[in-house]
C-alpha cells in the first residue's frame, strides 16, 4: 500500500529517506554523493510523485518504488 509522504512527521520521512539512501545497492554511479543531497534528491522525487513509498504489510516493509511500476497494481 502506497503510504502519501505528507502523513509523515518530518523527522520519521527525513529518517526513513536517510535510512534507504544507505542501504546496500542504493548506488549513485561513480561520483561521490553526501548524504544530505541524497535525501534531498530522493525528496524531490516524491514530491514530484516519480517515487512513491510502498509499504508491504506481509513483510512488515517498508521501501522507495518507482510510481510506474505500481501502475499494474
Amino acid at each position: 500500500m502506497i503510504i502519501p509522504f505528507t502523513e509523515l512527521a518530518p523527522d520519521t520521512l527525513r529518517n526513513l529517506l536517510e535510512e534507504y539512501a544507505t542501504r546496500e545497492g542504493t548506488e549513485y554511479g561513480e561520483r561521490e554523493i553526501g548524504l544530505d543531497q541524497k535525501v534531498t534528491s530522493l525528496r524531490r522525487q516524491l514530491e514530484s510523485g516519480e517515487v512513491v513509498i510502498w509499504f508491504e504489510p506481509g513483510e512488515e516493509s517498508v521501501n522507495l518504488v518507482l510510481a510506474r511500476e505500481l501502475d499494474g497494481l
